[in-house]
């Protein structure tokens, strides 16, 4: 992992056992496991946001890509019709667009149920 060979892993666990004392040994590696268990959570989470941010880009630059293709694609076909022969006016994009902030006015009639209950 660290390119840390066994033999050299075998002399630290060695000058642990005669620095830090057999009896202070298994609280002085419970520490260090917990503080290498930290830095392993922190990298994780580092590593997490970078991929975040990257995949976002990507995501950003993939809509800018799709509104190019989507425009062009306006632009060559302006007016599908949903059958041959429709009148293009009647399908046409309308330009009566309400100001924010208005309801636009929906041109319904109130039902008719002749003084009959509704469902």
């Amino acid at each position: 992992m660290f390119g840390v060979d066994s033999s050299e892993l075998l002399i630290v666990a060695l000058a642990a056992l005669i620095f830090i004392g057999p009896k202070e040994l298994p609280t002085a590696m419970r520490t260090v496991g917990r503080w290498v268990g930290r830095i392993r959570a922190h990298a994780r989470h580092f590593t997490a946001g970078i991929e975040n941010v990257m995949r976002e880009a990507e995501l950003e630059e993939m809509e800018r890509k799709w509104r190019e293709e989507n425009e062009r694609i306006m632009r060559e076909h302006p007016v599908a019709l949903p059958y041959p022969g429709a009148d293009p006016q009647a399908f046409a994009p309308s330009t009566d667009h309400p100001v924010a902030g208005e309801e636009p006015e929906l041109p319904l009639d109130p039902p008719e149920h002749h003084g009959r209950p509704l469902p």
